[in-house]
């Protein structure tokens, strides 16, 4: 029998039979087929995130102002691992949350929650020890310090930290995963935007720092210019110091303090912000203050918080003062003063790039005020050299010429002249006493100089020039004979009777010329004080008076007051000083 038959016991075969396979060999095809397209779908899906962290390392790598690296490396981080909430913490001083960048939060909450983050529970955790934290459930770690009132639920967590060269600039923090939980896939893929994240952060902050020095520069550059410019005043110029830090350093407040002559005490020279119209002139202590804490150890100063720190703050009402930062302006003669910033409650901190930058822009200021006062000092000298010039021509030149003037006339009065010529000339000889006597005390004030500030006739100058404010005018005042030779008790007295004299007209008399003459001659010292105020009117029995009297008594003298003519007064005091 011909094998094309085939086998007798498997039966006929027709061409209507239908092709059939065992039932094993299929399941096993259907399950092949099933993984394969799972695995292409896992493989498209992580296809996806991997274009996706592509176009955030792209997103973030492009900027380069801090603020929005941080809020695009948030809301990246977000969208890339699918979270529902995402946030970024920057680390500061002290292992607090310095700044909390959130994302996902409806703003009609935010306010109801109450402070942001500063690094407690979970968070201080990841803070403590930068390894990544994955969980299913935040309550279920004991680490969870809970939520405040009105914080909406939030059940799985995932941070990573974000690491710079080693030192860890803050973490990233995601939770409510719209898988329901974070996985490993998602822990690599928050790591390595971290990664990137973190190399943006640090070409920003290089940026950053570089553009505050720079404004820094620029401001030194502006404040050298207007304290070397011929026109510069130094009011001006200290206002422009802390006009030009407040907007550099981005502070609300700026205070520059100066020292006192004895050096044991601060002063408000300026202040710059809200609220400080009357804080020129207010002192501050070298205890309890940040000037005075900078001024004695001439080192800078920069604090999260002036009142946690034990510190007195002067501040505008109504300001929280918060983060502050202090430097001294350091020149080749020591510390010139001191320039403080300060923020309101809440600011961001001042950096150690900002108290960097604010202390080389001081010291430059401060050297820039002693080229100021150098070439102000070198002006006063030329100055000083011509009013002595000017003082020597006219005692060489001017008051000789006038006393030949006056002996020439002299000699005509001894003779035989018919009146009125006589008496003319005699009152022509008055008036040129009087012009040398005036012209030898102008002389004297060309030739004052801070050395001679004691000397009886410099204190007299300074109490007719501070009464001329009172008055609404300047006293004329003459001297002559040796002043300076009198005793400080009996000058004390003079000058206590010329400031009392002149508060008296300026108070009584509504003068409009005052007229002094003090005189020593033949041992005594007469003081002459002649106004053209109302005259007398009874004033002259009042205490002013009596202190006058008892003034001249003490010195074996007396006091008169009497009336010039028709208006004014003469007052005569007159001592004895031999």
């Amino acid at each position: 029998m011909s094998s094309d038959h085939g086998d007798p016991e498997a039966g006929p075969v027709t061409a209507a039979s239908p092709l059939t396979f065992p039932d094993l060999p299929r399941l096993e095809l259907d399950e092949l087929l099933g993984q394969l397209v799972d695995r292409a779908n896992e493989v498209m899906g992580t296809q996806g995130r991997l274009r996706g962290l592509l176009r955030a390392n792209q997103l973030i790598i492009t900027e380069l102002d801090l603020p929005s690296v941080l809020r695009h490396v948030t809301e990246a981080a977000r969208d890339l691992i699918g979270a529902r909430y995402a946030a970024l913490g920057v680390i500061g001083d002290g292992d607090v949350l310095q700044e909390f960048v959130h994302v996902g939060m409806p703003p009609e909450i935010i306010p109801g929650i109450g402070h942001l983050p500063d690094g407690k529970g979970l968070l201080g955790a990841l803070i403590e020890n930068p390894e990544p934290i994955r969980l299913g459930h935040i309550a279920d770690d004991p680490r969870s310090s809970g939520f405040p009132d009105g914080h909406p639920p939030m059940h799985s967590f995932l941070g990573v930290p974000i690491e710079i060269r080693g030192e860890v600039f803050g973490n990233l923090y995601l939770t409510e995963s719209t898988r329901g939980a974070f996985s490993a896939e998602d822990e690599q893929l928050a790591q390595a935007l971290a990664a990137t994240a973190a190399v943006a952060i640090e070409n920003a902050r290089l940026y950053a720092s570089a553009h505050v020095r720079g404004e820094w520069l620029q401001a030194s550059a502006a404040i050298t210019r207007h304290l070397l410019s011929p026109d510069t005043d130094n009011a001006g110029s200290l206002h422009l110091v802390a006009q030009s830090s407040r907007e550099v350093s981005g502070a609300d407040l700026v205070v520059l303090a100066l020292p006192g002559a004895d050096r044991e005490s601060l002063a408000v020279e300026v202040a710059v912000g809200e609220g400080t119209q009357g804080f020129p002139g207010r002192p501050l202590a070298l205890e309890n203050t940040i000037c005075g804490r900078v001024f004695v150890t001439q080192e800078p100063l920069r604090l999260r918080d002036p009142g946690e720190a034990g510190f007195t703050v002067l501040a505008p009402s109504g300001m929280g003062i918060g983060p502050a930062m202090a430097v001294p302006l350091l020149g080749s003669a020591g510390v010139h003063g001191v320039l403080a910033a300060f923020k309101r409650v809440g600011q961001k901190e001042f950096s150690a790039e900002d108290l960097t930058s604010a202390s080389g822009f001081a010291n430059q200021a401060a050297v820039a005020i002693e080229l100021a006062q150098a070439r102000a000092e070198q002006q006063r000298a030329a100055m000083l050299d011509e009013r002595a010039r000017i003082a020597a021509d006219l005692h060489d030149h001017v008051i000789q010429r006038l006393f030949g003037a006056g002996l020439s006339l002299q000699s005509l009065v001894t003779r035989d002249l018919p009146e009125p010529a006589g008496s003319r000339i005699a009152g022509v000889i008055d008036e040129l006493d009087k012009s040398i006597s005036q012209i030898r005390t102008t002389i004297f004030q060309l030739q004052r100089t801070p050395g001679s500030a004691q000397s009886p006739r410099a204190r007299l100058l300074d109490v007719v020039a501070e009464m001329g404010v009172a008055l609404g005018f300047d006293p004329g005042l003459r001297f002559s004979g040796l002043l300076d030779a009198l005793r400080g008790d009996v000058v004390d007295d003079l000058v206590a009777v010329v400031r009392e004299g002149l508060s008296n007209v300026a108070r009584h008399a509504h003068a409009h010329r005052v007229e002094i003459e003090v005189t020593v001659s033949s041992g005594r010292l007469t003081l002459q004080m002649e106004d053209d105020g109302v005259g007398l009117r009874g004033e002259h029995a009042g205490n002013g008076l009596a202190n006058l009297r008892r003034r001249a008594e003490r010195h074996g003298g007396q006091v008169d007051l009497q009336a010039a003519g028709a208006r004014g007064t003469t007052l005569l005091w007159t001592v004895s000083v031999s």
